[in-house]
């Protein structure tokens, strides 16, 4: 096994860790259940790496009319959660972080009795919840900031089992993905944490300004000579913007964002740029402040 493994004190929070992959885990509910829960999530993790690298040529290539012939089920989870954005150009990789969570989640709650439990992929998230809990969690408005602007209060009753972020990693930020829009941040909740994922890079994607000539872009590909965004340009600066231009921006991000709420995709989200937000109604009532 190639993976690392560490377990706090306490036996409740496990971190899985394998080349680009870095999970963090953690589990309620009786000793054995977690310890149990906790080896049926290395069992899955194990491997799973390796696993998506034998199709990362086709998890790379957008999306259109065909579904791709993927053999692993990461790999499904992420073109199944892409498919419904396939009209703009998306790659299943949009999804990976959040497939990778709903994956290890599924294996370590199979045959378990959790109170509940998240797997976080680097800030996608994957929670379970039984009936009467709740988590709350944090929302960052800036990805280059990561402090906590609000949270948001989950509960089991709601169709929400994943949230994810996404933004443009300018100004050195060291993100490993990239942005066609200039949004800081935009979080999504939807059902699951790989459809979250998706969301929230269309969404993020659409906050923009095309023909603003401060904002600076580079092909994908100057900056990650393997990125499945290729020639395309994405985000590395943006200047300080007006409230108008600011607003501007969001809109571009909210109008997707509500149509895909319509259409049962997400369940709400929150836009965020320059210190401005634009929030879904759906999720509005359960924004709390920081």
């Amino acid at each position: 096994m190639s993976v690392d493994v560490a377990l706090s004190r306490d036996g409740r929070r496990l971190h899985l860790h394998e080349g680009p992959i870095d999970l963090m885990i953690e589990a309620w509910g009786e000793a054995n259940e977690i310890a149990a829960a906790h080896a049926q999530a290395i069992a899955a993790f194990d491997g799973l790496l390796t696993e998506l690298a034998a199709e990362l040529p086709l998890l790379r290539q957008p999306l259109v009319d065909v579904p791709p012939a993927l053999n692993g089920s990461v790999a499904q989870r992420m073109a199944a959660a892409c498919w419904p954005h396939r009209a703009a150009f998306i790659t299943p990789m949009a999804a990976v972080a959040g497939a990778v969570a709903d994956h290890v989640l599924a294996a370590m709650c199979r045959d378990r009795f959790l109170s509940k439990a998240y797997v976080n992929d680097g800030g996608d998230i994957a929670f379970h919840l039984s009936s009467g809990e709740q988590f709350t969690c944090g929302m960052v408005a800036d990805l280059r900031a990561a402090s906590i602007a609000g949270r948001i209060k989950l509960s089991a009753d709601m169709p929400v089992r994943g949230i994810a972020t996404s933004g443009a990693p300018t100004k050195g930020s060291g993100g490993r993905s990239f942005s066609l829009g200039i949004a800081d941040a935009v979080t999504v909740l939807a059902e699951s944490a790989a459809a979250a994922d998706a969301a929230a890079t269309i969404i993020a994607n659409a906050v923009d300004l095309p023909d603003h000539p401060g904002i600076r872009r580079v092909p994908a590909w100057s900056l990650d000579p393997d990125s499945d965004l290729r020639g395309r340009l994405v985000t590395i600066d943006v200047p300080k913007l007006d409230a108008s231009a600011v607003d501007r921006a969001l809109r571009g991000g909210w109008e997707v964002a509500d149509a895909l709420r319509a259409r049962g995709h997400i369940y709400g989200a929150v836009l965020a740029l320059q210190g401005r937000f634009a929030i879904s109604n759906a999720i509005e009532r359960w924004l709390l402040a920081a």
